[in-house]
């Protein structure tokens, strides 16, 4: 084979580069369309499973990205050249300028100077928002002490709804869908006294603010008002109680039968209200007494909340207004102020200050059932919902929320402690989580196979006068769980 000379061989490389060249500004300079088409043609000669649509997106999508690139590379050429003409007009008169490369020089130091500055500036500042976050996290998570104290099992159904006791001694009631309400010794866990009164589900209970009475509400279209005399500790019921509560107490033993096998033992039975609220037309969802005690407000089905004089027991006043069924009501602690929750996604502030004015506001946030609706020691309303939020209320400005919290599950009845002023959320799916007035998340109660609810957790209770045992939940497993809460002010503020 005949052996090239060596001008021949350079020839055809310089020859081959210029051709090499020459297709490379072609297709550079060619039409958008010409490489569109050009790349879809080399795609359609590939075996690929993208649809087609799909394939001429991604097409256009890396178009634009080779454009881009090419206008980065354009306005580089024309850098260089300016630098090189500058440095060339700089050496003619002497001068010269470290750099006419970026690769080298000063330029290069500059440039690389500065990024690195840039880059360790952005570390910095991402380093220490993550530490700040992670930090903040890790306090929530460990400063928040919720450890379960007792559990009190003996309902035979789920459980509705509890309270604590205003008065002397301080126990656990709760009402249950087994047609009871139960009253606990806190620090035993032990039934004290029993009420079956009701012939429907016990859907409510509360307590007056000065005596010992409970008022609850059932679904056999009823609120009961009814006498308790419990002592610490109970371990047998004493004859004389049987004696001052006449024949409404029954100790017979078909009671203690009727109860479940881990039901409580020897507990007493109460089976005669002292006072029968009848004026509803379908099941009573929830009642509460009106401060001082004297009046008290029913919430029910039949879509109307109704105002009762306790002495007479005489309908006071009927509350209409709500386009569906009401399901819940709550009164502030020292104001006569009552605000009912319902199924038509609002809730009512009803104002009886003024004995001539019964005025009523209207606030309209939810997008679903309004489960409840609570006061708290200030001028505010917190209330929960099935849409999974949970809004804090101004009563000075009912426009609009001034927080709102956001959560993965339907919310149940809520509860706001008095002083730590916090939140207890019970959800459908058996958490229960803890929240600030500003919407900040403090705390989830634990839950595992060990402790905590099993099922839907329907309602929560604050008893700060009690320390060892401040917050009470209750459920569709049939127990309710006395919790110690422990949240440092530090942590509320953060």
């Amino acid at each position: 084979m005949p052996v090239e000379s060596g001008n021949s061989a350079a020839a055809r490389q310089v020859k081959q580069k210029r051709k090499s060249h020459s297709l490379s500004i072609r297709r550079t300079n060619s039409t958008e369309q010409d490489r569109t088409g050009m790349q879809r043609d080399m795609l359609e000669g590939q075996d690929s499973k993208l649809p087609m649509a799909l394939r001429s997106n991604l097409l256009d999508l890396f178009g634009q990205i080779e454009r881009e690139f090419e206008n980065l590379y354009i306005e580089n050429l024309e850098l260089r050249r300016e630098i090189e003409s500058l440095n060339e007009r700089l050496s003619g008169e002497g001068q010269t300028v470290e750099g006419g490369d970026l690769s080298k020089g000063a330029l290069k130091t500059k440039a690389s100077h500065s990024t690195s500055q840039l880059s360790q500036k952005l570390k910095t500042t991402y380093k220490a928002s993550t530490s700040k976050i992670v930090s903040s996290f890790k306090a929530t998570t460990s400063r928040a002490v919720c450890q379960l104290v007792k559990e009190y099992v003996g309902h035979r159904d789920g459980i509705w709804d509890l309270a604590v006791t205003r008065v002397q001694p301080l126990v656990l009631g709760t009402a249950s869908a087994d047609h009871c309400s139960m009253l606990w010794s806190i620090e035993t866990g032990k039934c004290l006294l029993k009420y079956a009164g009701h012939a429907g589900s016990v859907n409510s209970i509360k307590f007056h603010p000065t005596e010992q009475m409970a008022l609850t509400a059932s679904g056999d279209q009823t609120a009961h008002i009814w006498r308790y005399m419990v002592q610490l500790p109970l371990p047998q019921p004493p004859a004389d109680i049987s004696a001052s509560l006449d024949d409404d107490v029954d100790f017979s033993d078909k009671d203690e039968a009727d109860g479940d096998a881990d039901g409580p033992n020897e507990c007493p039975t109460i089976r005669v209200a002292t006072t029968t609220l009848k004026s509803h037309q379908g099941v009573v969802i929830a009642a509460d007494w009106l401060v001082g005690g004297k009046q008290v407000v029913t919430a029910s089905w039949d879509r109307a909340a109704n105002l009762y004089d306790v002495e007479t027991s005489e309908l006071v006043h009927t509350l209409t207004g709500h386009d569906q069924e009401l399901t819940h009501c709550c009164t502030h602690p020292t104001q006569r102020l009552v605000v009912t929750s319902s199924r038509d996604t609002t809730f009512r502030l009803w104002d009886f200050r003024d004995p001539s004015i019964h005025s009523v506001n209207v606030f309209q946030g939810h997008t679903d059932t309004v489960t409840s609706a609570v006061f708290t020691v200030g001028d505010n309303v917190v209330s929960g919902s099935d849409d999974r939020t949970v809004k804090v209320w101004d009563l000075k400005n009912m426009r609009s929320p001034i927080a709102t919290i956001r959560t993965d599950s339907a919310v149940n009845r809520i509860s706001v402690s008095a002083n730590q002023r916090i939140i207890a959320l019970p959800h459908d799916n058996r958490q229960v989580r803890l929240f600030d007035m500003n919407g900040v998340r403090l705390a989830r109660l634990p839950r595992s196979n060990r402790q905590g609810h099993r099922r839907m957790v329907c309602c929560s209770a604050w008893n700060e006068e009690n320390q060892a045992c401040n917050l009470f939940t209750c459920g569709f497993d049939r127990q309710a769980i006395g919790w110690n809460i422990n949240i440092p002010a530090l942590l509320q503020e953060k």
